[in-house]
């Protein structure tokens, strides 16, 4: 063989198994960082609870961002977002509130509890109807500087991705035997309240009780299939009120335009109270 001929072949022979050997590293590398994964993801699920349909279940007591404070704010690892309906667009947020957070509510809501009352469309001040039999009251803004609260709140806008300064105070809601509030948009139809920060786009409604029979949140029209509302039965969705859970819809739609579908009510308490806490939300800063 000449010995141009040699050089060449070792060349090629040179840079083949060199091709082998890096091809056979890299296979390496991704097993080993594919093993690695796995571990974690074992180790993850094994710490966390992780259930077979995807949803964190954390063992009584354990918490693995314990000694994070904005994941303890944020309730990581408790919270389990479930989409009701896209059209309106309905999220409910189990576990969305600490059973120490919902008793807190209640507590500094009590002694200031008032009829509640409803936006007149003509003027949009706020006056007393037939509609709503519930009581009622807004956090003050010395009540919103409590940490509790404040916790709360950015809470809030994490999950519904709206600043917070565009929410308005936190309104605590009670519902006896036999109260409710009939279907309503919470969007306004009317120029005075727009000034405030423009239109409502967004509502987180939090439940704050348990052992209460009826009182439901009623869409209308967010489903064809028949739902329980105050022991009867109507067409829609209905979310039953279960201590420390969310319901966060919207009252605009993808288009930027209020949408109707969005009608909503409080069905008949039946037995028992039925607290809430209300968070609207704004297109700007509410003042």
């Amino acid at each position: 063989m000449a010995p141009s001929m040699k050089i060449i072949f070792g060349l090629l022979t040179f840079v083949t198994v060199g091709m082998i050997i890096g091809a056979l590293t890299q296979v390496a590398f991704i097993r080993k960082l594919e093993d690695s994964y796995d571990t974690e993801s074992s180790t993850f699920r094994r710490l966390s609870g992780l259930e077979s349909n995807g949803y964190i279940q954390l063992p009584r007591g354990l918490n693995i961002w314990n000694n994070d404070k904005e994941a303890k704010i944020l309730r990581l690892g408790y919270i389990k977002p479930e989409v009701l309906s896209w059209s309106p667009r309905i999220t409910l947020l189990h576990n969305f509130l600490s059973m120490e957070e919902c008793d807190f509510l209640r507590a500094i809501a009590l002694p200031r509890l008032k009829n509640s009352t409803v936006v007149d469309n003509k003027t949009g001040k706020s006056i007393k109807s037939g509609v709503r039999t519930s009581s009622g009251m807004f956090l003050s803004n010395e009540q919103r500087k409590n940490p509790m609260v404040q916790a709360i709140e950015k809470r809030i806008s994490v999950y519904a991705q709206v600043p917070i300064e565009n929410g308005e105070l936190i309104h605590v809601l009670r519902y006896q035997k036999n109260q409710f509030y009939k279907p309503h948009f919470d969007y306004f139809s009317e120029t005075y309240n727009l000034k405030r920060g423009g239109q409502r786009i967004a509502t987180m409604l939090m439940y704050l009780t348990d052992d209460v029979e009826g009182g439901e949140t009623i869409f209308p029209m967010a489903s064809s299939g028949d739902c329980s509302c105050g022991g009867k039965i109507y067409q829609g969705l209905s979310v039953k009120p279960t201590k420390g859970n969310a319901v966060l819809f919207w009252s605009m739609g993808l288009n930027g335009q209020s949408d109707p579908n969005s009608v909503h009510g409080s069905c008949e308490v039946l037995s028992g109270e039925k607290w809430s806490a209300t968070k609207w939300m704004r297109q700007a800063v509410h003042y």
